[in-house]
């Protein structure tokens, strides 16, 4: 009976997959969320919800009319889910602890704040804020928040169940 036993532990099938580490899963995390809202964003705008694209990111940096078209929609779609790893790390840093809905709104208004005001100078063709249409304001800020709020859950939950593995771990 005692090596039926060993025999069944040594088995691939009963062998538990490490899992993945909880830094990987933040830079997932980020960019997934990066890349899902900005490219719902995208909808926004050629919707006309919004008059500003996911390529603002690009006009400082990139010359060319391409970052117009289609492939400079795609290229700053997947650039901001590149700078989002750095705001889900930051929320990670901060705010992993915190539970509700709440931290991940804040974060999210926090993050607006920072695009629109702090950082407007940078981008030339993103107008000022009192400048914007209602619609644009109202429709970026909800999409902030809803991306904070994604970024918050995302991360407040694996840090939870991280810590409840470990205390079934630790039970074991």
């Amino acid at each position: 009976m005692q090596t039926k036993t060993k025999q069944d532990g040594q088995l691939e099938q009963n062998k538990r997959e490490k899992p993945m580490p909880v830094l990987a899963k933040v830079a997932l995390i980020g960019f997934i969320g990066g890349v899902f809202w900005s490219f719902l964003a995208y909808c926004a705008y050629f919707f006309h919800f919004t008059e500003v694209a996911p390529n603002f990111i690009l006009q400082p940096w990139a010359i060319g009319d391409w970052k117009d078209g289609a492939l400079g929609q795609t290229i700053a779609i997947l650039f901001i889910g590149l700078a989002s790893v750095i705001a889900s790390f930051l929320y990670y840093a901060f705010l992993k602890n915190r539970q509700g809905i709440w931290p991940g709104v804040a974060f999210g208004i926090g993050l607006w704040v920072l695009v629109f005001y702090v950082l407007n100078p940078i981008f030339p063709q993103l107008k000022a804020v009192p400048q914007l249409e209602r619609n644009t304001v109202v429709t970026m800020v909800c999409f902030y928040i809803l991306y904070g709020m994604f970024i918050g859950y995302s991360i407040s939950f694996e840090v939870a169940e991280m810590r409840r593995q470990k205390q079934v771990d630790v039970v074991k």
